[in-house]
C-alpha cells in the first residue's frame, strides 16, 4: 500500500499542477472582467486548492520537508512568532480546525499519540505541513503578481485572502506548535 501511495500521490500532484497551469493560462487570456464576483471567488478558491494540493498531496507520500534545510525549521525569534500568532488571531484558526477537522480523536492520533515517540512524529508532521503550506503560499503569491500585472484586482484580493487563511496561518500554527514542543522536550530532558 505504501509503494502504491508513493506512485499515485505524486501523479495526482502532477495532475493538480497541470490543472493549476491551465487555470492560470485561461485566466490570463480571458481576464477577470468576463467573470462575476462570485465566479472570481470560486476561481480563486479552486486555484488555491489546486496549488496547495500540488504540495500537500505529495507530502502525504514523501518526506517533502527535507527539501528545505534544517535551518528553515529552526525557530529563531520566539517573541516575534508569539506576537504574530496573537495579533493575527491564529488561535481562533486553531480552534476552528479542532472543531471542524481535528476534533476527532482518530484524526489527532495520526499526528500525536501521547507518547515520547509520538512527539517525534508530531514534529515530523508539523514540518511536512509547514513545507506544504509555505511552498503553496509562495506559489500562490507569485501567481497573484501575474494577475496583478493584468489588472485583476478583485481576483488577487480573493486569492490573497484565501492564501493567508489557507496557507500563511497554517505555517504560523506549525511553527507555534514546534515552539511549544521545544519547551516540552526541554522539560522532559531535565526529568
Amino acid at each position: 500500500m505504501k509503494t502504491l501511495k508513493k506512485i499515485v500521490f505524486p501523479l495526482f500532484s502532477l495532475f493538480l499542477l497541470y490543472r493549476s497551469v491551465e487555470l492560470v493560462k485561461t485566466l490570463m487570456v480571458s481576464g477577470s472582467s468576463e467573470h462575476t464576483v462570485g465566479e472570481q471567488f470560486l476561481l480563486a478558491f479552486l486555484l488555491s486548492i489546486f496549488i496547495t494540493g500540488v504540495f500537500a498531496i505529495v507530502g502525504f507520500a514523501w518526506p517533502t520537508s527535507k527539501i528545505f534545510p534544517r535551518s528553515f525549521y529552526t525557530l529563531k525569534n520566539a517573541g516575534i512568532l508569539k506576537k504574530t500568532y496573537r495579533i493575527l488571531g491564529v488561535d481562533l484558526f486553531r480552534k476552528a480546525l479542532l472543531i471542524f477537522f481535528w476534533g476527532r480523536k482518530k484524526n489527532r492520533k495520526k499526528y500525536f499519540d501521547g507518547t515520547r515517540k509520538g512527539l517525534q512524529n508530531f514534529i515530523y508532521q508539523s514540518k511536512q505541513s509547514e513545507f506544504g503550506h509555505f511552498a503553496s503560499f509562495v506559489s500562490i503569491a507569485l501567481v497573484s503578481f501575474l494577475f496583478l500585472a493584468k489588472g485583476m484586482f478583485l481576483l488577487v484580493a480573493f486569492l490573497t485572502l484565501i492564501n493567508v487563511i489557507g496557507n500563511f496561518y497554517p505555517v504560523i500554527l506549525q511553527r507555534y506548535h514546534r515552539l511549544r514542543i521545544d519547551k516540552l522536550q526541554s522539560r522532559l530532558a531535565t526529568d
